[in-house]
């Protein structure tokens, strides 16, 4: 018995994809011409236990361990490669055209094989992400076995897909045990310039749907309460009270995007944030009188007990332990800030609310910004860096942020998505009221119709046009766009709130003809006013103005598809148009002749218009409107002449193109 394991300074990333003569799955051993067996690992680590357990196992049998992408591996696959083309030429030289059309067989066998793969396995795994997010040249993927954690062999990166038929009868017999603890594993992440992430599709848990249940009373809340008394005081609570809640939610998104765990721990955490977070809700409308402290307090601690679960992270994973610390810190520093302002009176209090909030949400970002310009591969232009930092502090930054988490394009913009249709659903809810007269088609009747109409509208733009048909999401265009589609949701969907919490005041309002107060039942009778405050304009107008202007951004961050034939109006002049709408919205409650109804129809009317404008400008004018398409037509420049083409045509003969240089004069024709 003999074995010669090699070592080598690295390990070599891998995407791993196979091609059409390839196999499905990664080559683990293979044998040499002399009949010795080489078994192949993937780290240095696993060369030592795999050579103990081969040691063992095969006393009497001479075998090769080398390391995945050492010279001795590539100088065994040599041996055997050439040792094999030697048999080819041999068996060719034996059977002759036999041979030939065994191969040739062979050949359209693994062609099929290989798109069969990928229509099957891997089209739910890169090809659908590609489809719908836009290719990016620097993805790979990893497989579950070889999931990155904190050993150096389970950063490998190799993609080794399990493709082999699996035995169902023995499948549907493994029960699922949900462990206690299970050591969290990187989902995605960035090494030199390259996004590695797992190959299965990370679909949104349950029990994050349970706690955006959560945020459905959050949003009722804090959007009834701000249109009970639309005043800067009001809006400044809402915004800072929103702002804590956003900031809590996007931060366990993150946690979940970034590490798989799925064990009760994980469950149990959820559970403790969203008692931390409703605590933060029962004491949000006082927020900056009397309940300041208590909001704080149960504020801080979700923040601190996630920044705990970062430095818990950085301990089990030292892979990505930089950022952990990094953000451990984010956390550490506003907190110190938020227990200061306790102390503090109003209104110097709001100087530290703000400074703390600035840090929170704008930190992450320029952290992401510098470490993302410095650890580029070599020859990469950097976009950080330089003078501003030393050479010593540069190679320090870049030895430990060589990797950092990534997130998962499917899980934040699914979860961004669910949230969104949660404020587009507290906006239909609250124009919802009750009649109490025994022909109920009034005028309140008519205002909630149009806010019901305007809901909608959002809603198309939002989801069927600014995010369907594109060519490159934000989150994979650029970093500079993902951090601006990711911040523009924040203010558009504050402002939403804000304009659905105006706008169910506006509908009970009794300042128009046919709203008499007694065809509303007594819950209603006491939340209707005879006039409208300007506040209230305010917030329904600037709300919607803001959040039209904000879903402009959006999808300015994105690259969207464009027919083949073209399109009738471009994006940009479409966008100006949007903003114009913006500005009109905006300067709306000026006009403080407007009723309620005059008021919410001219909204209406604008942003039908957008949509109309989006609907038109995006449609080609080689398609229909009306469900048929155009005659499909072709043009090309070819030798024959007219009568002979017309004659062809008309007999249904197949015209050969490569035969029309022989023949006819030189004409330009239209085929249809």
């Amino acid at each position: 018995m003999s074995s010669t394991p090699t070592t080598t300074t690295g390990v070599t990333l891998s995407s791993g994809h196979s091609h059409s003569h390839h196999r499905a799955k990664r080559q683990r051993h293979f044998v040499l011409p002399d009949g010795r067996k080489v078994h192949i690992a993937l780290s240095p680590e696993e060369a030592e236990s795999l050579r103990q357990r081969l040691t063992a196992i095969k006393k009497d049998e001479p075998f090769d361990l080398v390391i995945s992408g050492s010279p001795e591996h590539l100088e065994a696959l040599r041996q055997v490669h050439s040792h094999y083309d030697e048999r080819r030429e041999m068996l060719r030289a034996k059977h002759g055209p036999d041979y030939d059309e065994f191969e040739n067989v062979r050949a359209e066998l693994d062609h099929l094989s290989s798109e069969l793969h990928m229509l099957s396995d891997h089209a739910v795994q890169l090809d659908a992400n590609f489809s719908k997010y836009g290719y990016s040249a620097h993805l790979r993927t990893y497989d579950d076995h070889s999931a990155p954690g904190s050993s150096a062999s389970s950063i490998s990166g190799f993609h080794d897909p399990d493709h082999e038929k699996k035995d169902w009868e023995s499948e549907k017999r493994n029960g699922r045990i949900m462990k206690i603890y299970k050591k969290p594993t990187v989902r995605q992440y960035f090494h030199k310039g390259l996004l590695w992430r797992a190959s299965e599709r990370t679909e949104v848990a349950s029990f994050e749907l349970f706690v955006d249940l959560l945020y459905v009373g959050i949003l009722a809340i804090n959007g009834d309460h701000a249109a009970e008394d639309p005043t800067g005081h009001e809006l400044l609570r809402f915004s800072i009270t929103f702002i804590m809640s956003w900031k809590l939610w996007s931060d366990l998104a993150l946690i979940i995007s970034w590490f798989e765990t799925d064990d009760i721990l994980q469950r149990l955490s959820v559970m403790t944030i969203m008692a931390c977070l409703l605590g933060l809700t029962t004491n949000m409308l006082d927020a900056l009188g009397e309940t300041y402290s208590m909001l704080v307090a149960f504020y801080l601690a979700a923040r601190l007990f996630m920044g705990a679960y970062y430095f818990l992270l950085a301990w089990v994973i030292p892979m990505v332990r930089g950022m952990m610390l990094v953000h451990v810190g984010l956390t550490v520093i506003p907190s110190a800030i938020w227990i200061g302002s306790i102390y503090v009176d109003m209104p110097q209090r709001l100087g530290l609310i703000w400074a703390a909030i600035f840090i929170e949400l704008t930190g992450p970002m320029f952290v992401i910004l510098i470490i993302r310009g410095l650890t580029l591969p070599e020859g990469a232009q950097p976009i950080a860096g330089g003078p501003m930092f030393p050479r010593r502090i540069v190679e320090w930054i870049r030895r430990v942020f060589e990797f950092f988490p990534a997130m998962n394009i499917e899980h934040k913009v699914e979860r961004t998505n669910a949230f969104t249709t949660l404020v587009f659903g507290y906006s239909v809810v609250a124009i919802i009221y009750q009649n109490a007269a025994s022909f109920g088609l009034n005028a309140f009747f008519g205002k909630a119709a149009l806010g019901l109409v305007q809901a909608f509208c959002f809603n198309w733009i939002y989801f069927e046009l600014d995010g369907a048909d594109l060519y490159t999401h934000a989150i994979r265009r650029t970093v500079t766009s993902a951090m601006a589609w990711s911040t523009a949701h924040l203010p558009f969907i504050m402002s939403f709130v804000l304009a659905a919490g105006a706008l169910s005041k506006l509908v009970l309002a009794t300042d128009c003809r046919d709203t008499k107060i007694e065809d509303l039942t007594e819950t209603y009778i006491l939340k209707s006013d005879p006039e409208i405050p300007i506040g209230l304009r305010w917030f329904y107008c600037g709300g919607l103005g803001i959040a039209l202007f904000c879903m402009g951004i959006i999808s300015i961050c994105h690259v969207h598809k464009d027919p083949a034939m073209g399109i009738r109006v471009r994006k940009s002049k479409r966008m100006a148009n949007r903003f114009a709408v913006c500005i009109i919205l905006c300067c709306l409650p000026t006009a403080h002749h407007l009723n309620s109804l005059q008021l919410i129809s001219i909204v209406t009317g604008l942003i039908i218009w957008v949509l109309f404008v989006e609907l038109f400008g995006c449609s080609s004018p080689e398609e229909s409107f009306f469900g048929e398409k155009k005659q499909c037509k072709y043009t090309a420049r070819c030798k024959i002449s007219k009568k002979d083409l017309e004659s062809a045509v008309r007999g249904g003969h197949v015209i050969n193109v490569s035969e029309l240089s022989d023949r006819g004069e030189k004409g330009l024709y239209e085929m249809s």
